[in-house]
């Protein structure tokens, strides 16, 4: 569960674009309502088919960052799990990069641990802190279940973790607690993204209030 608390100086609390939010919730359900993995049953099943037959198929790990991509778009997860690369000179790439990169100069940055990237940890009292950088709470949603994924991970290689989002312009961050609800939410989706990028095509394009500011548009508006 996620709280939000009184952060750094000067820090406070904002309300939540609740539209944006909405998408995203509704994607975090769809996926969660496809136990069975019916979401995109019908491409990728030689993939499927030898996964399922136990034979070997290389598949790499699912990453934070298809995570979050997931949660906003499927589309997207799937170009990135593919490695086509995005506009690098979209402004709000450029932008995002460098209000990460400047924030939080004191704390230890960009930890690399197997297949997890860490924007930020620190100690705090006995816990070890895992914290998000993010340049806006308007996908809070998607960087909400990034962190719990890195959390989950980290759980799952023996080491104990609480999280923090951090959102520097906005002068706020919430904290974060991996409960067991939590965790489910994040098999399920580990489970629905590997299911996505595992299909032969690419979702077809949908019309959200993410599209003008990402930087995979021109593979679906041009």
């Amino acid at each position: 569960m996620a709280e939000q608390t009184p952060g750094y100086p000067g820090d406070s609390e904002q309300g939540e674009s609740s539209r944006d939010q909405e998408e995203e919730e509704e994607v975090l359900l769809e996926a969660h309502s496809c136990p069975s993995f019916s979401c995109g049953r019908n491409q990728g099943m030689e993939e499927q088919s030898s996964l399922m037959a136990g034979r070997p198929v290389h598949v790499p790990p699912v990453v934070g960052s298809l995570v979050n991509a997931y949660v906003i778009c499927r589309r997207k997860a799937w170009l990135m799990y593919r490695q086509i690369s995005p506009d690098e000179d979209n402004v709000f790439l450029h932008m995002g990069r460098l209000i990460q990169g400047q924030s939080y100069g004191r704390e230890r940055k960009e930890v690399r641990l197997e297949h997890l990237s860490l924007d930020l940890i620190r100690r705090d009292d006995e816990n070890l802190i895992v914290a998000e950088v993010k340049k806006s709470s308007r996908a809070r949603a998607a960087a909400r279940m990034q962190l719990a994924f890195y959390l989950y991970e980290l759980r799952e290689m023996g080491i104990e973790a609480k999280g923090e989002l951090l959102f520097p312009e906005e002068r706020r961050r919430e904290r974060m607690v991996l409960d067991e609800s939590l965790a489910q939410q994040v098999e399920h989706l580990k489970e629905s993204v590997l299911m996505l990028v595992l299909q032969e095509q690419a979702p077809p394009p949908e019309r959200t209030s993410f599209c003008n500011k990402c930087a995979y548009t021109e593979f679906c508006w041009a």
